[in-house]
């Protein structure tokens, strides 16, 4: 959650003091507190997920991305005004099952040959104690759509410089706002897959210099 500027600035009037015959000096004020530098922090993949289901038949069938990268930029004591950018490889996706997994990376789904890349770029954050809402934009296969990320801070831990923060959060899209429209009729009727998709992130991000 990247933190374009905050400051805490502190006007201090100048006292005017009687100085004789020369007359009134100003006393000194006292120096202004230094800016705060935005906390940058990387997803550690390794220790994170990025997972989605979706409605299969009358059941559900859950994936995830295998390679995806992030930056956070966010003051743990103030994480209003934070940022997020997460890049997601379309190709990664992984349901388990090979054949599936070839058909979800075709033009029939996420099309990865010419849409390689997902992306999720914030625009805001709200913040209600450890609660947050991620305002940001999601692009799938072209398309970008404003989603909320609704979740929490989840902790924050190690010394300073080297600390691990953590977050959770989810949110449901509607796939077919993307274009990933395919389907067909099931055989006791209606649709093979429904067309909203949960998405839910566990984020592991480990403190940058």
């Amino acid at each position: 959650m990247r933190v374009r500027g905050m400051m805490a600035v502190v006007m201090v009037p100048a006292l005017m003091l009687s100085a004789g015959v020369g007359g009134a000096r100003a006393a000194e004020a006292p120096p202004v507190a230094a800016l705060a530098a935005p906390v940058r922090w990387r997803i550690d993949t390794s220790h994170s997920e990025l997972t989605f289901r979706i409605r299969h038949l009358v059941s559900r069938v859950s994936g995830q991305f295998n390679q995806w990268s992030g930056t956070l930029v966010a003051d743990p004591a103030s994480l209003a005004g934070g940022s997020v950018e997460v890049d997601i490889q379309t190709a990664s996706i992984d349901t388990n099952n090979e054949r599936r997994d070839t058909h979800l990376r075709s033009a029939d789904f996420f099309d990865a040959l010419n849409h390689p890349v997902i992306t999720f770029r914030s625009t805001r954050v709200a913040v209600d104690g450890r609660e947050l809402r991620v305002h940001g934009n999601l692009t799938i296969r072209g398309v970008t759509r404003p989603v909320v990320l609704e979740g929490e801070m989840t902790e924050v831990s190690g010394a300073v410089g080297k600390r691990r923060i953590g977050f959770e959060a989810q949110t449901t899209i509607d796939r077919m706002d993307y274009g990933v429209s395919w389907n067909r009729a099931a055989e006791a009727g209606g649709a093979v897959l429904g067309d909203e998709v949960r998405i839910s992130i566990a984020i592991s991000a480990v403190e940058q210099p």
